[in-house]
């Protein structure tokens, strides 16, 4: 993966930790591991990675039961951030895995 001024802002621990998800959930093949690294390059260039670790800890929060997920998964600010990944990430999707 070449770093780019975008993911040169996020740290290898978290470009590690993506393309590491990613494989699980696609296989653990060079295909998947090329297609993973373009998808993490794609997210990076299109959220900061402020915004990135704002929406990952709504996605993580928002598992604990009762009323305190619920907190992180009904307010505007964590629909935003949360939307945000999730717009990169189908763009990943669509340039890197089609």
């Amino acid at each position: 993966m070449t770093a780019t001024a975008a993911t040169a802002d996020y740290p290898t621990v978290t470009a590690a930790d993506y393309v590491f998800g990613c494989m699980a959930s696609n296989g653990q093949t060079r295909v998947a591991l090329e297609r993973c690294s373009c998808s993490f390059d794609v997210v990076a260039s299109l959220i900061s990675y402020d915004r990135y670790v704002e929406a990952s800890t709504f996605l993580s929060m928002g598992q604990v039961t009762g009323e305190k997920g619920v907190l992180f998964k009904t307010s505007a600010e964590s629909k935003a951030a949360i939307g945000d990944l999730r717009r990169a990430q189908a763009e990943a999707e669509i340039r890197c895995f089609e």
